[in-house]
């Protein structure tokens, strides 16, 4: 007999005659349903001079429309029980709710009205401003965020999208209109622009039907598709100091670009960075710098490939007193990671802990939904979960050190510490 295991997700996928994707997948774990719909429609789409458009629109777009008033909407979703969460990335703008499986037709709907005809009603664009205002004001003060921001903007530059606050300025939301939200909506919320995921209790095809009867009405031009500025690879280690003497704390971002998500290297700079600063405790950045030494707070790392090349990020929490030592550490590390490679019981350790890590993130609902956009996004195939294992474990220590290599040089690594710390 064929197992679950064996199986896996095998979601059905269809194309709706406007160009709406629709990825439906039966879940019986409970009675009800998580609806996923994602837009291509994230930061990197905001206009050169208005950074922070398309988090505003996150803000606004469910805030009235066309026929129903903010407070029409929040009922709507609150008699059945349900709470939208909206987010956005620098590539993606989704919209997330679960609800029971018997209200899957009027929430679509509801979702539907929102995405087709947003209003952003003056008075809710004025309130939602105030809130991004301040939200901006609690990053500048929050050196963790700093830093952060900091190294995108030095590894990427105030050109590159990547390099952009994703929030905007002070100045520039205080400035963005009505009309520039409406303009980017008109620009990226298209029936071709949107990826819609349905997870839970019901027949993939009825999932799919009722996708088909809330959007196959809409009919709206092609969204564009981005292009990027080239990314200049560094020939010298570039570091920055933010002083924020007032805080107890110093963080530092510490970084370099790595690859695109369609490289097949991938999965080898996957197991590369799962060693360095993931697994376990932290890797061998958090049994170094944490545990041995006691010289942070927290320190971890995280690879980010995507559409173009995107970064590597080491980040640690210390005593600003030992941001100097903290940093040679991290030094030591990546240097030790090129030069050595992982040790086979790392790999194999890594390797099995990523593994085994797929089929927690596919327990719940959300879980899968989440997973699923992932995979189109990034046209990995609707057997994507049963390939998964193959292809990590066709992964070499060569392959781990060559990608260490490729792209673990001290002498160009981006770096930037903010908080109490007076080094140059």
């Amino acid at each position: 007999m064929t197992t679950l295991e064996q199986r896996g997700l095998a979601p059905v996928r269809s194309l709706l005659d406007n160009g709406v994707r629709v990825i439906a997948k039966h879940s019986g774990a409970t009675p009800a349903v998580t609806i996923h719909a994602t837009f291509d429609a994230g930061t990197v789409f905001d206009p050169t001079s208005e950074p922070g458009v398309a988090h505003f629109v996150s803000r606004t777009i469910d805030r009235g429309t066309a026929s129903h008033t903010a407070d029409d909407i929040a009922e709507r979703l609150d008699f059945r029980g349900v709470s939208l969460a909206i987010t956005v990335n620098r590539h993606a703008l989704s919209l997330i709710c679960t609800c029971l499986v018997k209200d899957l037709d009027p929430i679509l709907a509801t979702l539907a009205d929102i995405v087709m005809h947003p209003a952003f009603p003056d008075r809710e664009v004025e309130t939602r401003r105030g809130e991004i205002v301040t939200m901006i004001r609690q990053d500048e003060d929050n050196p963790a965020a700093m830093a952060a921001e900091g190294l995108l903007s030095l590894l990427y530059g105030a050109v590159h999208p990547y390099g952009r606050r994703p929030r905007g300025t002070v100045e520039i939301v205080e400035r963005i209109s009505r009309s520039s939200m409406q303009a980017f909506h008109t620009a990226r919320f298209a029936p071709d622009s949107l990826s819609l995921v349905i997870v839970g209790d019901l027949d993939p095809k009825r999932g799919i039907e009722s996708a088909d009867r809330a959007f196959a009405s809409w009919r709206s031009a092609a969204a564009a598709r981005p292009t990027f500025p080239a990314i200049e690879p560094p020939r010298e280690r570039r570091m920055r100091v933010i002083a924020m003497m007032n805080k107890a704390q110093a963080d530092i971002a510490y970084g370099f670009t790595a690859i695109t998500r369609s490289d097949p290297a991938f999965y080898a700079y996957w197991l590369m960075n799962n060693i360095l600063g993931e697994y376990s405790i932290g890797g061998r950045l958090g049994d170094s710098i944490r545990e041995r030494q006691g010289m942070a707070y927290y320190v971890f790392s995280a690879l980010d490939a995507n559409v173009v090349a995107g970064p590597l990020l080491i980040r640690a929490g210390v005593n600003p007193a030992n941001v100097d030592r903290a940093l040679a550490s991290i030094d030591e590390e990546i240097a030790r990671m090129a030069a050595d490679g992982p040790t086979d019981r790392e790999l194999a350790e890594s390797r099995q802990f990523l593994i085994g890590s797929l089929p927690r993130r596919l327990e719940t609902n959300a879980g899968i939904a989440n997973f699923l956009q992932m995979v189109e996004f990034f046209d990995l195939g609707m057997d994507y979960d049963l390939r998964v294992p193959d292809l990590l474990a066709r992964v070499t220590r060569d392959d781990v050190q060559a990608a260490a290599q490729a792209v673990l040089d001290p002498s160009r690594a981006a770096v930037v510490v903010a908080g109490p710390y007076s080094g140059s």
